[in-house]
């Protein structure tokens, strides 16, 4: 084994909910990510649409349990010594699949190893082992130091509510039972004059209709200075529910821009310019309006991305007329409107 040190941090992530083009949905969650040697973890594994055991969204004493079992302080929860490091987002099935890892210590080093793709208590390294990752050997100072400061901060929530306003009630109303759906909180309203400071302080974002004015937007941002309270601000580019829920998706986004995977998205002259950090899929959806502001909804792309810059051109049907785009990966969403 490398006597060679690995560096160990931590940082926010989330797995990106929305409205699918066949009309699914991808549920929201909030995790905290590894970073080793300064890039995700998660990105130096295949595709992989999963989270940590690290989620906000867990009760507070298993996310302490959680973080005790990673400093060895209680037993592993797999046999063998081996330790869930990325699991599936929507539950804790292990049927499912999960990347294990055995993780132990020489004198006072924690070491990661033997990485592995496993469905039931068993892991079959030979079968199923990453045999590109690892092992890593983490100081214990940083290590228990990055591990320690998620105790000391009790597992803060992100504030994942956002407040909607505009002044068409009915796409509002879809626009909130679709964010619901998928994990985030969403209230209506049109004016925050009297809303309570302890209120404002528990959304993330707010989003803006079409038909809202500068007096208003300003009267809304004004509240939340006043407040103290820094939210994202999203201005809505179309009535178009998944686009919208698109949008707030990538406003309430809080890792590290300098670690996320999708990097960069243009949209101009029938073609999308996409930018990935990191080998992986990418799911492009068009939406446009007609003459008549019927939605229409065309998947111009899925496929495996090599990290770098990529051209793809798009139907010119999906992207006729007013028209938007919107890049997908299972960490994050960009969204652009097509320049014309």
């Amino acid at each position: 084994m490398s006597a060679e040190y690995a560096t160990f941090g931590l940082a926010p992530a989330m797995r990106a909910g929305g409205v699918l083009a066949n009309g699914d949905y991808q549920v929201h969650r909030d995790f905290v990510d590894f970073i080793v040697d300064g890039r995700p973890l998660l990105f130096q594994l295949s595709d992989l649409d999963a989270v940590s055991p690290l989620a906000s969204d867990v009760p507070p004493a298993i996310f302490t349990a959680q973080v005790r079992s990673l400093l060895l302080e209680a037993e592993a929860p797999l046999p063998g010594g081996r330790y869930v490091i990325y699991g599936c987002p929507d539950c804790e099935d292990l049927a499912c699949g999960a990347v294990t890892a055995l993780i132990d210590k020489d004198g006072e080093d924690y070491i990661w190893r033997d990485f592995a793709w496993q469905t039931d208590e068993h892991a079959d390294l030979e079968l199923n082992g990453y045999h590109g990752i690892g092992p890593f050997r983490f100081r214990a100072t940083e290590y228990r130091a990055a591990l320690g400061a998620l105790l000391d901060q009790a597992a803060e929530a992100p504030r994942r509510r956002v407040l909607l306003i505009g002044a068409r009630v009915a796409v509002l109303a879809k626009l909130a039972a679709a964010l619901r759906t998928i994990g985030i909180g969403a209230e209506i309203t049109h004016d925050v004059s009297g809303v309570a400071v302890d209120e404002l302080r528990t959304y993330g974002a707010v989003a803006f209709g079409r038909g809202i004015g500068a007096e208003q937007r300003a009267g809304v941002r004004r509240a939340f200075t006043d407040a103290g309270v820094e939210v994202a601000y999203v201005d809505g580019l179309a009535p178009i529910v998944p686009l919208l829920v698109a949008q707030i998706e990538h406003a309430l986004d809080r890792s590290p821009e300098e670690q996320r995977r999708l990097t960069r998205l243009v949209a101009a002259d029938g073609e999308a310019g996409v930018e990935v950090t990191s080998p992986c899929r990418v799911r492009l959806t068009a939406y446009r309006l007609d003459r008549l502001y019927r939605t229409h909804t065309h998947e111009v792309f899925d496929g495996i991305l090599e990290a770098g810059r990529h051209r793809i051109a798009l139907d010119a049907k999906a992207v006729k007329g007013e028209s938007f785009v919107v890049a997908r990966t299972s960490g994050s969403v960009l969204v652009e409107s097509m320049a014309r």
